[in-house]
């Protein structure tokens, strides 16, 4: 299985932002899905979780300022850093919040989880409980896709 088009060579330039960090971080979504085993085509970024320190350091780093961004119906972040210079944009989240009957819950993994690379992930439950959280027809479409890898 090859990784979808921009992930590796996206990976590669942040790994060792990534690896610097003395904060728990996490790869979630689609491409810590691909590093489980989960064959998709494309995805569209590379979302990453960690602390609000974790994620004011990679701002450094990339000498990008972390925002502070409203929240959108469902998600809200205390922090968010992106990256656009990278074939694939990343997203880091901090502080990270899910709207789910109607209340706002702390979305913060309780697993890590090292997978093939370096890479740290939530457990796969773990990732299909933060899909079925997040709700959207996406989300539930991937979750079958992770629960099918036996």
């Amino acid at each position: 299985m090859s990784a979808p088009p921009g992930m590796a060579e996206t990976l590669d330039a942040i790994a060792g932002d990534l690896h610097a960090l003395t904060e728990d971080w996490w790869l979630i979504g689609s491409a810590a899905m691909v590093l489980m085993g989960v064959d998709l085509p494309a995805i569209d970024d590379v979302d990453i979780l960690t602390t609000p320190a974790g994620a004011r350091a990679l701002a450094a780093r990339w000498g990008v300022a972390p925002t502070t961004p409203g929240p959108s119906e469902r998600f809200a972040s205390e922090l968010f850093v992106q990256r656009s210079d990278t074939p694939l944009p990343v997203e880091v989240m901090a502080g990270f919040r899910v709207k789910a009957a109607g209340r706002w819950t702390p979305v913060l993994p309780r697993t890590r989880v090292a997978l093939s690379g370096g890479w740290f992930a939530p457990s796969r439950d773990e990732l299909l409980e933060m899909l079925a959280l997040f709700g959207r027809r996406q989300d539930l479409e991937r979750a079958k896709l992770l629960r099918a890898l036996v």
